[in-house]
C-alpha cells in the first residue's frame, strides 16, 4: 500500500533542527524501541547471535558465534550457508516469488522499463551460474564484472554466490587501467562486460576498455551482454555472448554451501598510496549485517519500492543495491543512465512513476540539484517518499536542508549515513523509528556497534573537539576479513595506529553535546570525489608518467557540488614549458589511467614544492593553500620560499 503524504516526522519543541518520528512511523517501523540500543550494548556478540539466527537460513548452524586475535575475527564460525540462496531461492518458496525484486529503468526514456519477479531473478541467476560453470569457473576462483546498471550485474553476483566463485565489481566508468591493475591484482579467471551502455544519450563502448584490460592477463573468457548493439571488436574462443550461453545451460544449479568465514566479493578502494587495495568481505557476518541494516536503518517492509541510486561498482551499490533489498525480499528500482538525461526531473520522474518510499542518495547529487533549482523537483509528485538517505560523505546543512523540505516536503526521515567499503555496511545513523534526525550529524552506532573518538594518544579528547573515529571489539559482523593478497598492509592500516586494539577508520569526528557523532571528513590522503574514494597517490602516479612531468603533488580542494575535487601542483622536467595542449594531454593521461572522476579541478604548475629537509613534498601546505587556512609554521621547510610563489599562483586569501 502506498502511503501519500503522511507526516513521518516531527520537530524537537525546544532543539533547532533536531526530528523526532511521529507517532504514525513508530507505529509503522520495524524497529521502534529505543530500548534496542542499550539491550545490544549488553551483549553485543549474543545480539548478533540472536540476529543471525533469526533472519538467516543455515544450511548448518553455527558452532560458535565470535572469535577475535585481532587484526584477525571471525563470527559464526562453523556455520554454512549461501548468500544467493537466502537472496533469491527462499522467497520464492513464499509469496514474493511473483513479486518483483527489481525495477530497471533504461535511460532512452523511448525503451520500455524491464521488470524481474523473484522467480525471474532465480531463473536468471540459476541459468548464469551453469553459465560460470560450464567455462570452468569453480569455487575460489576470481570472476571480474565491468558492467553498467543493468539487471545482469546483479544477476551475475548473485551467480557467483552461488557458486562460490568471489566476484570482483569494478565501476563501470573506470578506466582500462583501472580494470587491468584489479584484474591482474584478484587473478580472475573470467571477466564479465557489456557491449555499450547509454550515458547522456551517447553510447558507451564498454568493450573497448575491456579489451584492452584483459591482454595480458589471467583472463581466460569474457562474456558480453548484448545492451546498445553497437559493433565490438571481437576474439573468438576468447569472447562469448551472454545470451547465447543462457540459450545452452540447464535452468537450476545448486548452491555451494559456504563456510562462514569464505571469501564473497572482494572490492577495490583507493588507499593512501598509488596501488588500490583489495577489500576482502565474507559470507555470513557481511549477509547478515546486510540484512539487519536494510530493514532498520531504511525502514522497508514488503509493499516497499526502493531505489538506491549508487552505482554497483562502489560498495553502497553492492550492499544498498543488490544483496540488502534482496535479502529481505524488497523491491527495488535501478536507473541505467544520468541524472540530467533527457532533463534535471529525469530522477523525480521515476521516483513519481514508480511511488518510490525509499530513496538513498549522495551529498553531491543534493548538491547539483540545488544548483538546478527547485523547478525541476516541483513538476512531480514526491508524496509517496517515507525515508531519506545521505551516504558517501558528510552532508553539509544547506544540503540537508534543501533535501529536507524539496525533495522530502518537510515530511520524511533522513537517516545521514556513515559508513566504508571496510565496513560493508552502515554502522553509524538515525534509524526511523526511533531517531533523532539532526542535520550534519550521522547520530549514533547502530546497535551491536560501538565507536569512540580517540586523539593521538589513543584518549578522548573533550567533547566537541576533533579527534580519530574507531571502532571498538567485538568488530561489526560485515567488517572486512582483510586486504587480498597483503596482511601486512591490513594490519598496518587499519590496527596500527593504536597499537592492534581497535580498528581505525582514518576519518575525523566528535562528539557533540548530546553525545551523537558527527563526522568530519579523511584524515589521511584520500578524497572524497562526488562520494568516490580516490588516491590521491593514484593520481600523482598517473600524473608523474607524463614524460613533461617531473614532479606531482595532488591534494583536495572544498568544491560545492562535488564536496571535494582534487587539485594538482606540477613540477615539469627541463625542456618543457607550460601550454594549453600540454594541460590537456596531463588532464587526458587522468581521465585514461584512472576515469572520469579522477580529472584535476586544476592544474597548478610550479618551479619548485615546499619540501622537508629530507625531500618529502609538504602536502599540509598544499591542502592549507587551495583551502585558504593558516600555513602554519613553514620556516622549518628546506625552502620557504618556494610558498610565495604558490600562494599567487593558487590565488591564496589567508583565513578569514
Amino acid at each position: 500500500m502506498i502511503r501519500k503524504g503522511v507526516q513521518w516526522v516531527v520537530k524537537d519543541p525546544e532543539k533547532e533542527n533536531v526530528f523526532w518520528p511521529s507517532e504514525e512511523l513508530k507505529k509503522y517501523a520495524n524497529m521502534s524501541d529505543e530500548k534496542i540500543y542499550e539491550t545490544a550494548k549488553k551483549d553485543r556478540v549474543g545480539f548478533w547471535a540472536n540476529i543471525a539466527k533469526e533472519v538467516i537460513t543455515w544450511f548448518k548452524p553455527f558452532d560458535k558465534v565470535y572469535e577475535e586475535n585481532l587484526p584477525s575475527f571471525k563470527w559464526f564460525i562453523g556455520g554454512k550457508l549461501n548468500v544467493c540462496y537466502n537472496a533469491v531461492d527462499r522467497h520464492i518458496e513464499t509469496w514474493r516469488r511473483n513479486k518483483a525484486a527489481i525495477i530497471w529503468e533504461p535511460e532512452p526514456v523511448n525503451e520500455p522499463n524491464r521488470i524481474l519477479t523473484y522467480n525471474d531473478l532465480y531463473r536468471e541467476v540459476n541459468k548464469f551460474a551453469n553459465v560460470l560453470k560450464k567455462l570452468g569457473v569453480k569455487k575460489g576462483d576470481r570472476v571480474s564484472i565491468y558492467l553498467p546498471m543493468i539487471p545482469e550485474v546483479q544477476i551475475a553476483m548473485l551467480a557467483c554466490a552461488r557458486i562460490g566463485a568471489p566476484h570482483s565489481v569494478v565501476f563501470s566508468a573506470f578506466s582500462a587501467q583501472s580494470l587491468k591493475d584489479r584484474i591482474e591484482d584478484a587473478q580472475s579467471k573470467v571477466l564479465i562486460t557489456a557491449d555499450g551502455y547509454y550515458r547522456r544519450g551517447k553510447v558507451i563502448n564498454l568493450k573497448a576498455s575491456a579489451d584492452e584490460a584483459v591482454t595480458g592477463t589471467t583472463i581466460e573468457k569474457v562474456v558480453v551482454v548484448k545492451r546498445t548493439g553497437n559493433e565490438v571488436n571481437w576474439v573468438n574462443g576468447r569472447d562469448h555472448w551472454y545470451h547465447e550461453l543462457m540459450n545452452d545451460v540447464e535452468d537450476y544449479c545448486e548452491p555451494e554451501q559456504m563456510d562462514s568465514e569464505d571469501v564473497l566479493f572482494i572490492l577495490y578502494t583507493s588507499g593512501t598510496t598509488g596501488k588500490p587495495k583489495g577489500v576482502v568481505h565474507t559470507t555470513g557476518g557481511y549477509a547478515v549485517q546486510a540484512y539487519l541494516t536494510t530493514k532498520w536503518v531504511f525502514d522497508l517492509h514488503d509493499e516497499d519500492i526502493y531505489w538506491c541510486t549508487a552505482d554497483i561498482g562502489w560498495v553502497t551499490g553492492h550492499t544498498y543495491a543488490c544483496y540488502g533489498p534482496l535479502l529481505c525480499g524488497g523491491t527495488q528500482v535501478i536507473y541505467e543512465g544520468a541524472p540530467d538525461t533527457p532533463d534535471w526531473s529525469r530522477w523525480w520522474a521515476i521516483i513519481e512513476k514508480y511511488g518510490v518510499n525509499i530513496f538513498y542518495t549522495a551529498p553531491t547529487a543534493i548538491r547539483m540539484f540545488i544548483k538546478m533549482g527547485e523547478e525541476w523537483v516541483k513538476k512531480h509528485d514526491l508524496s509517496t517518499l517515507r525515508v531519506l538517505g545521505s551516504v558517501g560523505e558528510p552532508i553539509n546543512l544547506d544540503a540537508w536542508m534543501w533535501y529536507f523540505n524539496v525533495i522530502g516536503g518537510g515530511r520524511c526521515v533522513i537517516t545521514d549515513t556513515w559508513w566504508q567499503t571496510e565496513t560493508g555496511g552502515t554502522i553509524i545513523n538515525s534509524i526511523p523509528g526511533i531517531g533523532p534526525f539532526i542535520p550534519t550529524v550521522a547520530c549514533r552506532s547502530f546497535p551491536g556497534v560501538e565507536h569512540d573518538i580517540y586523539d593521538e594518544k589513543g584518549e578522548r579528547p573533550a567533547q566537541g573537539d576533533s579527534g580519530y573515529l574507531v571502532q571498538l571489539p567485538p568488530l561489526a559482523p560485515g567488517m572486512l576479513r582483510g586486504i587480498w593478497g597483503n596482511p601486512e598492509k591490513y594490519k598496518e592500516t587499519y590496527f596500527g595506529q593504536y597499537n592492534g586494539k581497535v580498528y581505525f577508520s582514518s576519518d575525523g569526528a566528535y562528539f557533540t553535546e548530546d553525545g551523537y557523532i558527527r563526522i568530519t571528513g579523511r584524515v589521511d590522503d584520500v578524497m572524497k570525489v562526488a562520494g568516490h574514494r580516490l588516491s590521491t597517490g593514484e593520481l600523482e602516479s598517473v600524473i608523474c608518467s607524463h614524460p613533461a612531468v617531473a614532479e606531482a603533488a595532488v591534494v583536495a580542494q572544498p568544491h560545492e557540488i562535488k564536496g571535494e575535487a582534487p587539485v594538482a601542483f606540477i613540477i615539469l622536467k627541463p625542456g618543457f614549458t607550460v601550454s594549453q595542449q600540454l594541460e590537456k594531454e596531463i588532464i587526458d593521461q587522468v581521465v585514461k589511467g584512472i576515469g572520469p572522476t579522477g580529472k584535476p579541478e586544476k592544474l597548478v604548475f610550479a618551479e619548485d614544492l615546499p619540501k622537508t629537509r629530507s625531500g618529502k613534498i609538504m602536502r599540509r601546505i598544499l591542502r592549507a593553500l587551495v583551502r585558504d587556512e593558516p600555513l602554519g609554521n613553514i620556516m622549518t621547510l628546506q625552502n620557504p620560499e618556494s610558498v610565495e610563489g604558490l600562494k599567487s599562483a593558487i590565488g591564496y586569501k589567508g583565513p578569514g
